[in-house]
């Protein structure tokens, strides 16, 4: 593709020399430029692509995108821009000609349920007897597309180029979490979105956004993007109220709340799933899961909201809904001889921990015990918080490590035990080997307790300082298990 072409309606862009000249890809990093790439030199957090330049451009880059001016010494094709995100963003759109403009793309935003709200979609979507796709913080797959994810939201030229994917394989529609990170930092423009969801919002990421308000701000943009965005809101949160003010175009709402657009009429939780009785516009219908508890039930109000929006017929929603039998990492059970309810769960902010140990307390005849920690070089605020929510709700804790990074694993777990001993309870042990605080859970287990593993969900690793090393909660406990029953 000409370069002209490229840059084909990006705005504000000023361009020395030849248009003319032809663009292989689009790269943001120096290792992946290859002959004739558009190398978009991106300031980021610990780095700046200017620097870069010089190795790009040995890789045999053909023209540079960047927010600075050409320097003299470099005689290639410049394209000077005020944001080099956004209008990078806009040219991998035009490299790969636009893929979201043949898909029914759905987006999906807020603090928690994204991923099951993504799962449940792609489910009630190959019920309907569609063909998608979905990128998201497990995997990126589809027609002709399978990939672990790198991150919840890539950035715009890997989203697009998985899009052609996508669409020249066939595919009808992409299911996308969209993270508040990928919002701010412009990775979604260029996305022609049918339908977004917000599931809700609560303390999260407070290390990158300077405040809940500027979290929400990030949020928001999604409801802006593209020309036939419908937006399907949970108006049971009030960060949700607040964004449906914000939309002139109103919106589809989901809840418990009777103004809902859809609502629940009537449930029931169990150890079992979750059954309930949902009331919409296209008329009243029943719904079973497997999925457990309420944070669940709003996840499936959202999937279902979101999919009558689209024209899904009710029983597609109904056989969807029922045939996901569970989400890596979010509430999975474990199975087990014991009569343990051994569950693993990606709670990792107090209020997701919370959420968890209100479920659990809900469906529980026996004691809830948990096992969690904290991220290093991640907002600290929330450690006590977490350490409340645990010695409130928990009848025995378990802190441990999670992903340190370059912290002290031992110092974060004191912040979490503070916030413990705020609640004047002293139920809880420390055992910073996460292996070991996972075999102290299942040793104090009896028959009917529930054990929660908390913070790492589906992730197969830890991050200890500068080494990344195998560790999945999921393995661990079946190991576990397996050595135990041998005795």
């Amino acid at each position: 593709m000409k370069l002209k072409d490229v840059l084909a309606g990006l705005p504000g862009a000023r361009i020395t020399g030849k248009e003319e000249c032809e663009i292989r890809d689009i790269a943001y990093s120096s290792q992946a430029v290859r002959p004739g790439s558009l190398f978009a030199a991106l300031k980021g957090l610990r780095a700046d692509g200017f620097d870069f330049i010089p190795e790009a451009l040995d890789s045999g880059a053909a023209a540079v995108l960047s927010e600075r001016a050409k320097p003299s010494e470099y005689d290639i094709p410049w394209i000077r821009v005020d944001d080099a995100r956004e209008a990078l963003a806009f040219c991998a759109a035009n490299f790969f000609n636009h893929p979201s403009r043949s898909l029914q793309v759905l987006g999906i935003t807020g603090t928690k349920g994204k991923t099951t709200v993504a799962y449940l979609l792609e489910s009630i979507l190959k019920a309907a007897g569609f063909s998608p796709g979905l990128l998201g913080t497990i995997s990126y797959r589809g027609p002709g597309l399978s990939a672990s994810a790198s991150r919840t939201t890539p950035e715009a030229p890997d989203l697009q180029r998985m899009m052609r994917v996508l669409v020249d394989n066939g595919a009808s529609h992409c299911v996308m979490e969209v993270s508040s990170h990928a919002l701010d930092l412009k990775r979604a423009v260029g996305i022609d979105f049918d339908v977004t969801v917000f599931t809700n919002l609560s303390g999260d990421h407070l290390d990158y956004h300077a405040s809940m308000d500027d979290y929400f701000q990030a949020k928001t943009r999604l409801f802006i993007l593209g020309p036939h965005n419908t937006a399907v809101i949970n108006t049971d949160d009030g960060w949700g109220k607040k964004l449906l003010t914000r939309l002139s175009t109103g919106g589809t709402t989901f809840g418990f709340n009777p103004q809902a657009t859809v609502g629940i009429e009537d449930y029931r939780f169990s150890t079992d799933g979750i059954r309930a009785t949902v009331r919409s516009p296209a008329g009243r219908f029943s719904l079973e899961s497997s999925l457990l508890g309420k944070p669940n039930l709003y996840n499936i109000l959202a999937a279902s909201a979101a999919a009558l929006t689209l024209k899904i017929t009710i029983p597609s929603i109904q056989r969807g809904v029922i045939s996901l039998r569970g989400v890596p990492g979010r509430f999975e059970k474990i199975p087990n001889s014991r009569g343990l309810n051994i569950l693993v769960d990606y709670a990792h902010t107090d209020d997701a921990l919370l959420n968890l140990l209100t479920t659990a307390r809900e469906l529980s005849r026996g004691r809830v015990i948990v096992v969690f920690g904290a991220g290093g070089d991640r907002d600290r605020s929330k450690r006590p918080r977490m350490g409340a929510a645990a010695g409130t709700l928990a009848d025995w804790t378990i802190v441990t490590s999670d992903n340190p990074r370059t912290e002290n694993p031992e110092a974060i777990m004191e912040e979490i035990v503070a916030g413990i001993r705020q609640t004047g309870r002293d139920q809880f042990e420390v055992e910073v080997d996460r292996r070991s605080a996972i075999k102290k859970a299942l040793s104090k287990a009896r028959k009917g307790d529930y054990i929660l593993i908390a913070g790492k969900g589906h992730e197969d690793y830890q991050i200890l300082n500068d080494r990344v090393i195998h560790f999945d909660d999921a393995e661990v406990v079946r190991e576990l298990l397996k050595e135990m029953d041998r005795g």
